[in-house]
């Protein structure tokens, strides 16, 4: 294949969409969230991450297992976690079996206010996946991203 391959300037072209959609959304979520509840999208993000923990075989994660689910490097997901933690909404604590695990759990308040953001954010990306429809180059990644379902937990 070649720099002028047209199948490689249709995946460019897909790609650039898929970023442009991406984009879009998150910046709509962004200022909802901001605007309403002083939450950045990532601080959301990791909230419904961690809320999701349990005690149990595979109920904790490893911070780099939340750092690939926000989609950040561990020194980031670090910082995000500390900021989180100086506005009380989550709490570090030592893994009871091995030392040097260190656990992170949303606290009372943190889970206030994810259940408070959740429909902004919700609206949010419903508000963001319509202006989208809208863009011919954009409306079939729309439809497609409105047919996915989450897995079901085997």
């Amino acid at each position: 294949m070649t720099a002028t391959d047209p199948a490689l300037t249709a995946l460019a072209q897909g790609w650039c969409a898929l970023s442009l959609l991406h984009g879009r959304i998150e910046g709509h979520i962004e200022r909802a969230l901001q605007a309403k509840h002083d939450l950045s999208a990532r601080e959301y993000s990791l909230l419904d991450v961690l809320s999701r923990q349990h005690d149990g075989d595979g109920g904790h994660l490893q911070m780099k297992q939340v750092a690939d689910a926000v989609v950040l490097s561990q020194s980031a997901t670090t910082r995000l976690v500390t900021r989180l933690e100086d506005r009380g909404l989550l709490e570090r604590y030592l893994c009871p079996t091995d030392r040097r695990g260190i656990y992170t759990n949303v606290t009372e308040a943190g889970l206030e206010l994810l259940e408070t953001a959740r429909p902004t954010s919700d609206a949010a990306l419903r508000e963001a996946l319509d202006e989208a429809a809208k863009n011919p180059e954009l409306a079939p990644l729309v439809r497609v991203v409105e047919s996915l379902k989450a897995p079901v937990p085997a």
